[in-house]
């Protein structure tokens, strides 16, 4: 019998993919509409996406096939849905992320601002925090917690161990200290990407004390916690963001572009600032406890091993060398990147996208056209002014120095798994639409008028978060915000009052180790608990919901416009938000 169970829990995924469609077969049978046909492909999508009983991305290509056989779309416009301009958004992104990756820019960043801040308990955890959050603005959170944790663990190496004599006075760096790519383990993570495995735990000692092993745990959630939270700074700093914006365009065509790169982080970056200094209060405050003058170094005293600590960083930075020529023009571009993308249609003030014709009261260049552009001249830009070298296939021919990206770095580095998702995201948002499955769940949702908004997004924020914890948060976001947007039309509330808070929620992962690819990076490092990690994301997600509803509620209504209901979101379901007025449960500033 038990080898009839084992058997069984072996064969699980091919059994819920075989038995979960059947199992549902009875909604769309006894109830033949399309409304039925395009619930039934999304409970499916959404059992699949919580078991993980297919890859994420193939079971987002399921509308492919299930929305033109049901009647629900067409299979021309269905394919549409993958490709649409948030992809390109996400796609030119990512190949500026890569390029600052390959030249090893983010380490450069990273190691200076150690430098400036230095290495004292508290001041280092803020350095850490600092660093992570500004990387994982711009490239991966995942990327970003794989090259600061080893950093971390190094410099706790020197912080715990005792030198003494000549390796302590000259402070030699930690053999342990590897920037480098590690050997051959590497660890799967839940996105389908392998990444190179940590070089491995801290050795336990006998002389270690208690104190420094919290302190080791605090500094290791420091980096995943602050890489989940300096996602949600900017419109491409994790990919929840991107579905909020390709739903809000596929829902609401008319919406004159109201979510873009400026706007976003206007809204989300205080909202990240704020977030993060009170999760460094509250590490500190469970990890370190409550002397800040030994926390903050005032006491006067430099130890042997802080020195040593520093001297680490020191020494990894000078290996590094001066910056090159590919440093300083990807430094360049990346710089004009974001200037682009903050000047093109900043709202208080024409932007150079005026410059260009408009149509249906829309920019005909967007963010993802930006992105494109500068990573075309990254293809384009040589690597090195002129550095011509021998080539050594050809002996006595000169070759070309290689340009600043080239298509096998990016096809090694491209998330192309999440191009997919982002597109299933949209197809449900477009079936859901086709098929009056969005009108249906307005209607149902329309005694949710007689319970306050603020008090709607509070219970929302936290259901999200929750949710997120076991499911992907892309996954989270493709099914909660089709269903938000139908809610707010229902009672006449601005969309974007209750989707933006929601998508903050979706990076709120930090109780679990499989909540998020950092959690689980960190988490590989050894010296941490799945206790330690829920007790200290718990608070820190019920600390993250409340900085949510303060940016919602105060700066998010002059950004976004929330006083009144927007004409943009108005459909014969919503005729009574009479004038453009939102209800009277909405709040006011």
């Amino acid at each position: 019998m038990a080898s009839c169970w084992q058997g069984l829990w072996a064969y699980r995924t091919y059994l819920l993919v075989f038995f979960l469609p059947i199992f549902l077969l009875p909604l769309p049978l006894l109830v033949p509409t399309k409304e039925a046909y395009c619930a039934y492909a999304i409970i499916l999508m959404a059992l699949f996406w919580c078991t993980e009983a297919l890859p994420l991305a193939v079971t987002a290509l399921l509308p492919l096939i299930l929305f033109p056989l049901m009647g629900i779309t067409k299979a021309s416009e269905v394919c549409l849905q993958y490709f649409k301009d948030t992809n390109i958004l996400f796609i030119g992104g990512l190949l500026v992320a890569i390029a600052v990756e390959h030249w090893n820019l983010h380490k450069r960043i990273a190691l200076r601002v150690l430098l400036i801040i230095g290495v004292r308990p508290a001041l280092l955890m803020l350095g850490f925090m600092l660093v992570t959050a500004f990387l994982s603005m711009w490239i991966s959170n995942t990327a970003t917690t794989a090259m600061m944790a080893p950093i971390a663990h190094a410099v706790l190496h020197q912080l715990q161990k005792a030198p003494k004599g000549k390796d302590a006075e000259e402070g030699n760096s930690n053999p342990a200290f590897e920037l480098q790519e590690p050997g051959p383990q590497k660890t799967k993570l839940d996105n389908g990407q392998v990444h190179p495995a940590p070089p491995g735990p801290l050795e336990p000692t006998e002389q270690k004390s208690q104190e420094q092993h919290r302190f080791s745990q605090g500094m290791s959630l420091c980096v995943c916690y602050a890489a989940s939270i300096g996602g949600i700074a900017t419109l491409t700093g994790t990919t929840p963001n991107l579905v909020l914006q390709g739903q809000i365009n596929a829902l609401f065509t008319k919406n004159g572009n109201v979510v873009n790169f400026a706007s976003w982080f206007s809204f989300a970056f205080p909202a990240m600032v704020i977030l993060l200094l009170l999760a460094w209060l509250w590490l500190q405050a469970l990890f370190l406890g409550f002397n800040f003058r030994k926390n903050f170094g005032f006491e006067g005293r430099v130890r042997e091993q802080e020195k040593a600590a520093l001297q680490v960083i020191q020494t990894e930075h000078k290996l590094l060398g001066p910056m090159s020529f590919a440093e300083k023009a990807v430094t360049i571009l990346f710089v004009l990147l974001v200037l682009l993308w903050f000047t093109r249609e900043p709202g208080f003030f024409p932007g150079w996208a005026s410059a260009f014709p408009y149509e249906d009261g829309e920019s005909v260049v967007s963010d993802g056209t930006v992105a494109i552009f500068i990573s075309i001249i990254m293809f384009i830009m040589p690597s090195n002014i002129p550095g011509l070298t021998q080539d050594p296939e050809k002996p006595g021919r000169l070759k070309a120095p290689p340009a600043l990206l080239n298509w096998k770095t990016v096809n090694e580095k491209m998330p192309w798994n999440i191009v997919f998702l982002l597109g299933g995201g949209f197809a449900l948002a477009q079936g859901s639409e086709d098929s009056g499955l969005s009108s249906w769940l307005g209607d149902k949702l329309t005694p949710l008028k007689s319970v306050s908004a603020p008090a709607i997004a509070f219970i929302l924020c936290l259901l999200v978060a929750t949710f997120t914890e076991c499911t992907s948060n892309v996954a989270t976001t493709t099914l909660f915000l089709p269903i938000l947007a139908s809610m707010a039309q229902a009672i006449c509330l601005h969309p974007l009052y209750v989707m933006l808070p929601c998508t903050l929620s979706a990076s709120l992962a930090f109780m679990l180790p499989v909540a998020t690819p950092p959690n689980a990076i960190i988490f590989s490092f050894g010296g941490l608990k799945v206790t330690d990690m829920a007790r200290t994301g718990f608070l820190l997600n019920i600390i993250g919901v409340l900085v949510i509803m303060l940016a919602i509620n105060s700066w998010a209504y002059p950004i976004f416009d929330l006083y009144t209901f927007p004409s943009w979101a108005h459909t014969n379901a919503t005729t009574l938000c009479l004038g453009g007025q939102a209800n009277t449960t909405t709040p006011s500033p």
